[in-house]
């Protein structure tokens, strides 16, 4: 296994090195791209077809109002009434824009992930697979024809043609279709690293795979079927905020559909005034509802996703994402997540009549052959620490003692010394057999370090004991700023592992994770996180074993690695093919920046409709009732330039925030309230104040081209 490890990565032909995941091209690509513009123009023309636009009320009524201004337009025209033709026109167009730009808002989003799909596309081919027979034999058939339960054999060069699980053997398998990383990965048969995914290559060894997928179920067509939006279902705090504006368009279509029998007789009864054209009451209903976040909502929760992919983290639904902006407690395992993943070697304490050079330099010499992470770090520290460098020890006629479970100890005998480094009971049994005697600080300082939570190993010269190396579990470089981020947030944190309690305290303070749970079994994850989801809380966690599975499936985030096997990937809501766990807070950064974006454009879109109702309903109607005109504050020409310079206004206010739902909000870690004042500071009074001098400016111009 080491041996494999250590090899050095196979240089890959150029067709491999272009073949990346999609979303990685994604991030490189510029929000405008030409090829993703031109495809949501074509869509946006595409989702005018009503009973697409069905799904949005919103914009199903500014559809249905546009076509109803078109109808009487082309009546009109017929009719040759000369005197409002110019003006029906521009508010049919302008409707007929705001639809548009509704629907360019959301195709924009979508064509992002179709454009990933096509290129995902790209990468499957039907692959020769090499299916052991039940008598020993082997037949070669196409990829398609393999079903759930073939035994297949891919040997260096061979392309996987399905997923599934190695049951034998060991490879390294390149997997930059799926990852985007050109570096290749250890596949094995027994441990939690066995899954294997169709479409990738065998680049070294020979291994046997049970394949666990039939055609077309395959992790890659559910990949391109999720990036390209087609199982998107919508979320149950979009699907209520969706209520929440069909219920306010409903109430202004009432409110509007009455305004025409009261102009009616108001103007019977005075004897003079206008009453409003069809054209008139279907813009002031257009610029009353909420069309801003109507036209928006699909948008922002489609580029959510979209957001996540760009971080190589395929969500089975939108669900999990927004579901991850109201995580309430992150459970972190501790190895690899929180820590390097291996000890490291961080200091030598020497004992009494002993140099730490003396000792450093018996370490190095006892750990020039082992090939673990702690070996190799035992001798970058003498190197670092005293400019010891890897001697030269073939001419000595060295002889190196490999690790044993039995002995629990390594070493080399060299120049007539027998240089030994181990475990504290395996070394000072060593010592003792020949007729030393331990230091009276001997168990003194290996005691001193296990209650930190590190791992003492003793360094002996035959029968004299030389010192202590201290191993220890290395948090990773600005995890405690990382954590810190986490709770202001109001996340908590609680690290996973299977240390004893002194060892996972010790790792947990410095760490500063909120809380650990140690010792822990697959059964105390599932109990815990049941707890938590028992006391109101959203859990988010990572895995990659089979045995987190279960852990996986019931938190209400469940991130997969992608180099973890098939069960612990079917148990989350998503999958992360980087394969970094750490990456869960960037996960929750994202949810959290979909529900801040979601909620600045909503308040920003009933502030903006509460706006233009003051700016414009006085002159709109002061033909109908003079005394209005007192209101018009901001002095609009008249009430036809008032209507259409709304109109313009609420259709270009669209437009103006796809780049904002596209993006999304900026999101910094802090405090609720905090979040609600910036919401209000910013989108609400901001949307107050927008429209006035923006309908104010269209109306001058409209007036100084003589457009209205």
């Amino acid at each position: 296994m080491s041996s494999v490890a250590s090899a050095p990565p196979p240089r890959l032909s150029n067709q491999d090195s272009t073949s990346l995941l999609p979303n990685k091209l994604a991030r490189s690509r510029p929000l405008f791209d030409p090829e993703i513009v031109r495809r949501a123009i074509l869509d946006s023309f595409r989702k005018l077809n009503p009973f697409t636009l069905a799904k949005n009320p919103v914009m199903f009524v500014v559809e249905v109002g546009a076509a109803l201004v078109t109808l009487f337009l082309l009546r009109d025209a017929f009719s040759k009434a000369q005197g409002s033709l110019a003006f029906e026109l521009q508010i049919s167009l302008w409707l007929w824009f705001t639809v548009l730009f509704a629907n360019f808002a959301e195709a924009m989003a979508e064509a992002r992930g179709k454009a990933q799909a096509d290129t995902l596309r790209k990468t499957k081919t039907d692959s020769i697979a090499k299916r052991l027979l039940s008598s020993g034999k082997v037949e070669t058939i196409s990829g398609s024809k393999l079903r759930a339960g073939d035994i297949v054999i891919a040997e260096a060069g061979d392309i996987i043609a399905g997923d599934g699980e190695v049951i034998e053997g060991i490879a390294t398998v390149d997997e930059s279709v799926i990852t985007g990383e050109s570096a290749p990965v250890i596949r094995e048969s027994g441990g939690d690293r066995s899954a294997v995914t169709g479409g990738t290559r065998v680049l070294s060894d020979q291994i046997k795979i049970r394949i666990t997928s039939n055609p077309g179920e395959t992790f890659l067509d559910k990949m391109i079927a999720l990036v390209e939006g087609a199982e998107r279902q919508k979320t149950p705090n979009e699907i209520a905020l969706n209520i929440l504006i069909a219920g306010l368009t409903l109430i202004f279509l009432l409110a509007v559909a009455t305004l025409h029998p009261f102009a009616v007789y108001a103007v019977s009864s005075a004897g003079s005034g206008m009453v409003p054209t069809i054209a008139v009451l279907v813009s002031l209903l257009v610029c009353l509802i909420p069309t801003t976040i109507g036209g928006l909502l699909s948008a922002i929760g489609i580029a959510g996703m979209d957001r996540v992919m760009q971080h190589n983290v395929l969500a089975m639904s939108g669900k999990a994402v927004e579901a991850s902006g109201d995580v309430n407690t992150l459970l972190l395992d501790k190895t690899g997540t929180i820590t390097l993943g291996n000890r490291q070697a961080v200091e030598f304490i020497a004992f009494s009549g002993v140099t730490e050079q003396e000792l450093a330099d018996a370490a190095q010499l006892s750990s020039l052959a082992d090939e673990t992470p702690e070996g190799r770090s035992i001798v970058v520290l003498a190197k670092e620490k005293y400019g010891l460098r890897g001697r030269e020890v073939a001419e000595h006629e060295a002889h190196f003692i490999p690790f044993s479970a039995y002995s629990r100890m390594s070493g080399v005998d060299i120049d007539g010394r027998l240089l030994r480094k181990g475990a504290s009971g395996a070394i000072a049994k060593f010592v003792q057999e020949l007729g030393g005697t331990l230091p009276a600080s001997f168990e003194q300082v290996s005691d001193r370090i296990s209650r930190t939570g590190g791992t003492p190993l003793a360094v002996a010269d035959g029968p004299r004991a030389l010192g202590i190396i201290h191993l220890k579990d290395i948090v990773k470089g600005g995890m405690k700023e990382r954590i810190g981020q986490l709770r202001r947030m109001g996340i908590r944190s609680v690290m996973i592992t299977g240390d004893n309690p002194l060892t996972a305290a010790a790792i947990a303070s410095e760490a500063g994770v909120d809380d650990f749970l140690a010792q822990a079994t697959p059964a105390d994850k599932l109990e815990y996180i049941k707890r938590e989801q028992g006391e109101g809380r959203l859990v988010a966690m990572t895995g990659d074993g089979t045995n987190d599975a279960p852990a996986l499936a019931q938190a209400d985030v469940g991130v997969a690695m992608n180099t973890g096997t098939m069960a612990a990937k079917e148990a989350g809501n998503m999958v992360d093919l980087d394969s970094n766990p750490t990456k869960l807070i960037e996960i929750v950064a994202i949810g959290k920046q979909l529900l801040i974006t979601r909620g600045a454009l909503t308040t920003f879109s009933i502030a903006n409709d509460v706006a233009k109702y003051f700016a414009i309903i006085p002159a709109m109607f002061m033909a109908t009732y003079p005394a209005l005109a007192r209101f018009n504050i901001m002095g609009l020409h008249t009430p036809q330039s008032a209507v259409l310079a709304a109109v313009i206004f609420n259709a270009l206010i669209i437009i103006a925030l796809v780049p904002l739902a596209l993006r999304g909000v900026k999101y910094r870690p802090v405090g609720a309230a905090a979040l609600l004042r910036r919401n209000v500071l910013i989108y609400g009074i901001g949307g107050i104040i927008v429209p006035f001098p923006g309908i104010w400016l269209i109306d001058q111009l409209l007036a100084m081209l003589h457009l209205a």
